[in-house]
């Protein structure tokens, strides 16, 4: 871990002089886009097989229509459709997977008080008037919601909720394209979940709230790019 603060501390060095007592917040961002742009190749790779997949989705409404009656059977048989086509369903995790170590180092990083038994001197960065090591909670004490550091993660819910709805509104429109499954062939309880699964992106809100200042600045750039590159690759 000590090595990762040195990366972050070298990052902020460099962006001090263009954003001053907010380079940490910088370094962070750019660590971030760092990460995004190495599981860049994944990403297309998954957005290939999202196409891929929903290419098959007549096949799979005629082997739903088929095999209604029996699940263990239509199961085997969607599970040979997809190699057969070369077609992974678990494609699509593999960069959020590749992703976690590097937040949850973060998120190491900006909680813990020492490093290699020294003082973290990172958690002495803000951005603006927030400390980069305080959670959404801790913050409200100092000012409440509008004071200075309260703002600062308002801010960053607006964009979050922003970025939420834009990913929510595209995930019902790719839903509302798909051929509707026969009913004796879904899992009881699938068809609700399948319609709540779109408004799942503003758990994000929850996350920012609770998690330290830094790791809600990586989720934010993260949802932002996710959401840039979406719209780019489903041109």
């Amino acid at each position: 871990m000590s090595v990762f603060a040195h990366l972050v501390e070298q990052l902020a060095e460099l962006l001090t002089p263009l954003f001053h007592a907010s380079a940490a917040a910088a370094a962070i961002v750019l660590f971030t886009a760092l990460v995004r742009l190495l599981v860049h190749p994944l990403s297309r790779a998954a957005a290939r097989g999202r196409r891929a997949g929903a290419a098959l989705q007549p096949k799979i409404a005629a082997l739903r229509e088929k095999h209604a009656g029996d699940p263990q059977r239509l199961r085997q048989k969607m599970l040979e459709l997809h190699a057969e086509e070369k077609v992974s369903p678990l494609a699509g995790c593999l960069p959020s997977l590749l992703q976690a170590p590097a937040f949850f180092l973060l998120y190491h990083l900006f909680s813990s008080s020492t490093i290699a038994g020294e003082p973290n001197g990172l958690l002495a960065h803000r951005l603006f008037a927030a400390p980069l090591g305080g959670r959404w909670a801790d913050l409200l004490a100092d000012g409440g919601v509008l004071g200075p550091a309260g703002l600062v993660h308002l801010g960053l819910f607006a964009v979050v909720a922003a970025l939420a709805a834009v990913s929510c509104r595209r995930a019902r429109r790719a839903m509302a394209q798909q051929p509707a499954p026969a009913v004796h062939g879904e899992a009881p309880g699938l068809g609700a979940a399948t319609r709540v699964m779109p408004f799942l992106s503003f758990f994000t809100l929850v996350s920012v709230a609770v998690v330290p200042l830094a790791a809600a600045l990586y989720i934010v750039t993260s949802t932002a790019w996710t959401a840039a590159e979406q719209a780019l690759l489903s041109r």
